[in-house]
This record gives structure tokens, sequence and C-alpha cells, in this order.
């Protein structure tokens, strides 16, 4: 199954044949990105020495995961140096101070970024799937950072690492709606909530993989014709795409394990492949009707979702290593901080200073469902 969407103000050009075009009503930009980690930052070696791992193939899939260093809040040692396992209360604590903690540096962050201050922001979109808060990270954040209260909100729970692109979408709709007004999508993982130790190479591979880590990304949409270059700013939001793979729903999945008493995360060997097989799928169908074809594409900021997955994009999609280098070096620097891994490239590629006016992107992002999520921008 597909889908794509277009906001209001989407330029015709990148319309799909037979769409009712709109016109030029409101273009939403990106105006602003932020980042944050949480404080303390291992290698892949001090992870194994820290849990006393020596299990030849526990060693293998962190040594060759094509990670350097992640951040995470791992327990604390007890007095004979061992780090007890934490119980599903103590992890659903854990993800609620790292959520707030890196949460709200990564929106300050994107704030300055931007140009704007919290009391601009007008409506806020959480998105997490480390830990289960109600009221929801949405609610919290506003009550501790003092934001207005009438600010809009919304929190997206439990899509995973495809979340932020749902997001981005939901959000976009919105900016476009209110014209001038600031909107902040900000993705909030504290994978060490979703950390835990046992015996099975199943729990082997998600430890080997993730950090924690929040991004946020500030919309606002500009009244009035814009077409791509002819204002200053970030790029425009100019198109969506999705596609679910319902024979692969259950290949990424979080279930409670009765014997742990804790949530337990799979991930199905699988995966980069299905994803690979897809990717071609999804990306034609964003760039049907707009005269673009995949050559076209100047900037691909891809889910850092792991080394094979990477992989696979890139040879399905005929990608350079060049076009990837920031997924590469967000995997390598963080591991997969799930749905604000694109964020963290996104902000690479910002400092990289090399986007042109009139140049496209596209961003991709893949999770549970299975599902790929992509959008199309324009500079």
């Amino acid at each position: 199954m597909t889908v794509d969407t277009a906001p209001p103000g989407v330029p015709d050009e990148t319309r799909a044949p037979g769409r009712r075009e709109s016109g030029f009503l409101a273009a939403p930009r990106l105006a602003g990105v932020g980042t944050a980690v949480s404080a303390t930052s291992y290698s892949q070696r001090e992870v194994l020495d820290a849990f006393g791992i020596t299990d030849p193939k526990v060693w293998s899939v962190f040594l060759n995961s094509a990670i350097e260093r992640r951040n995470l809040t791992l327990p604390a040692e007890d007095a004979h140096g061992v780090r007890a396992p934490e119980s599903q209360g103590d992890l659903l604590d854990k993800h609620k101070v790292l959520a707030l903690e890196m949460g709200g540096e990564a929106l300050r962050a994107c704030l300055k970024d931007a140009g704007a201050e919290l009391a601009d922001l007008r409506h806020l979109c959480c998105v997490t799937s480390t830990g289960f808060l109600t009221p929801g990270l949405s609610a919290l954040l506003i009550r501790e950072l003092g934001i207005d209260r009438h600010c809009g909100r919304a929190d997206i729970v439990g899509m995973g690492c495809n979340a932020g692109l749902n997001a981005l979408s939901m959000e976009a709709g919105w900016a476009a709606a209110h014209p001038g007004e600031l909107a902040v999508v900000l993705c909030v993982e504290a994978c060490s909530a979703a950390y835990a130790m046992d015996s099975t190479m199943r729990t082997a591979v998600v430890n080997s993989l993730f950090g924690d880590g929040a991004a946020a990304v500030a919309l606002r949409a500009e009244p009035g014709p814009v077409r791509g270059s002819e204002s200053p700013g970030g790029p425009v939001l100019l198109k969506f795409a999705s596609c679910i793979i319902p024979d692969a729903v259950d290949a990424m999945r979080y279930d409670w394990d009765r014997d742990q008493g804790r949530f337990s995360f799979f991930l199905d060997p699988r995966i980069p492949y299905v994803v690979g097989a897809h990717a071609e799928i999804v990306v034609d169908r964003l760039l049907e009707g707009t005269g673009l074809r995949r050559s076209d594409i100047r900037h691909w900021l891809v889910h850092s979702g792991g080394k094979k997955v990477i992989d696979a994009v890139v040879v399905n999609l005929g990608l350079t290593r060049h076009d990837v280098r920031h997924t590469v070096g967000v995997l390598r620097d963080h591991g997969n901080v799930s749905s604000g891994s694109f964020l963290f490239s996104y902000e690479r590629l910002r400092e990289e200073g090399v986007a042109r006016p009139g140049e496209y992107g596209v961003l991709m992002t893949m999770g549970p469902g299975s599902t790929i999520e992509t959008a199309l921008i324009r500079w």
C-alpha cells in the first residue's frame, strides 16, 4: 500500500497528474534544526566490558556494527562492579528523565537555529517509541519549559524509527494551514530505557545498535507565492510518500517478555533485504508526477538504521557512499537514534553548507510496520 500527500502550497510541478491544484498558498519550510544526546558516550568495547560479556558471537555483532560510539545511560555499578538489571518500572522512569532532558535541549537548540524563542512556538508534536507517558511528553515539556499553555500539541508513540517523517507530514499540514506560525517536530528516543541484558542473540543485536538521542525541526509556512529559492531560509517541503509492507508487519516489534518481566525489542535478520526490495517502489512513487528522476536528487538523508540497512538502500537505489555520508557518520558516532536519526543527518548537511538554491533532497526513514516513509524537499 502506498500513500502520498502534498501539503497546501506545493508548486504545481511537484504534484501528480490529475490532482487538484491549490497554487502557492503557503509553502512549509524547514526553518531550523537541533539535536541532543545523553551525557555519557561509550565505545562498543566499553559497553561489552561494562556488562562483562565474553561470548565471541556477541562481540562479533557489536564490533562489526559500523558503530564507534553511542550515548547510553547504563545502570550504575554496585559495590562489586556489577550493573544490575533494571525493572520495567525503572526503565520507564529513566525514559521520562532522559526524554525531558534531551527533549528540552534539542527543542531549545532548534528554536535558536530558527531565530525563534519558546514564546514563538504554536504547535509541538513529540515522537517517541522508548517509553510510555500519560500525560504525554508534549504536555510535560510545555510545563517544564514554560511554553505558552495555548500551544497546540500532539504525541506520536510507538511507531518506531520511521515516525519522524510521519510527524513531519502532520506538522507540515498544520504549518500550511497556519501561515507564519511556528511548528516543531521533536523526536526523543531514550534507547537506554529499552536496554536490558540477557543471554539471547535477539537482545544482543538490539543492544549493539541503539543510542540515546533527541532531534527537533522547526517548520514555518510562508504566506503568498513562494518558489523554492526565491526566499531565504531552509528547504521547502514538497511531497510525502509512504509504503507499508504488510507481509513483514512483525519484522520489527516491541513485545512483552514474560520471563524477564519487561519489554523486549525484536529485529528480524531479513529487515535489510525487505527494506531494500521496497526502497525503489516508494521513491519512485515520491517522484511520480514531478518530472524528476533519482539522478536529479542532490541530497539523500536516510535513516541510520544499521550497516546492512544502509547498504541495502544504497544498492537498490543506485546511490554512492558520498550520498549517504551523513547517514553513515551518524551511525558511526551515535548508533541508531531511532526516529530522530534523519534529523541528525540533516543537521550535518546544514553544517556542511553545500546545499544550493534549486537543489532537491529526499528524506527517508524506515521502521515497524514494516514501513518506509519519504519526503521530497527543495532548497
